[in-house]
């Protein structure tokens, strides 16, 4: 009778230490599936950010669609950037640059004022942004 008590007791162990199993993988698929999802929603908020501020600060002269063909953007020399050729020659470095520093003309004067305060990931976002134009 001894003999089969201690068997019983090995099997509930083996039972009970699988359940604790089984539990923390599924806790780490949850863990997994929530980081996924809570980066997803960073990353679409971070899009709609960049088109608030791209519609803010960036279409008085690019224009809403990118095409650069405002009053502003005629006057300024803003380039199509729906224009698969300035697209491609179109740097992000460059981009980025221009909208943390600021954007000079051949002559030196400056047609671009430099967005102030804006972090690295937001000026990446907003290239982002302008790459959608692109037909």
């Amino acid at each position: 009778m001894g003999a089969v008590k201690r068997g019983e007791i090995k099997a509930v162990a083996a039972r009970d230490q699988l359940t604790i199993n089984n539990e923390r993988s599924n806790m780490k698929k949850l863990l997994t599936l929530s980081v996924v999802i809570l980066a997803a929603s960073a990353l679409s908020a971070a899009a709609g950010d960049a088109k608030e501020a791209y519609e803010k600060d960036c279409a008085k002269c690019h224009g809403t669609d990118g095409k650069g063909d405002t009053k502003m953007g005629k006057k300024l020399g803003a380039k199509d950037y729906t224009d698969a050729k300035v697209q491609s020659e179109f740097k992000d470095e460059a981009g980025v640059k221009a909208i943390k520093e600021g954007f000079k003309d051949k002559e030196g004067k400056q047609v671009m004022k430099p967005t102030e305060g804006i972090s690295d990931a937001d000026a990446k976002a907003l290239i982002a942004h302008m790459r959608k134009f692109k037909k």
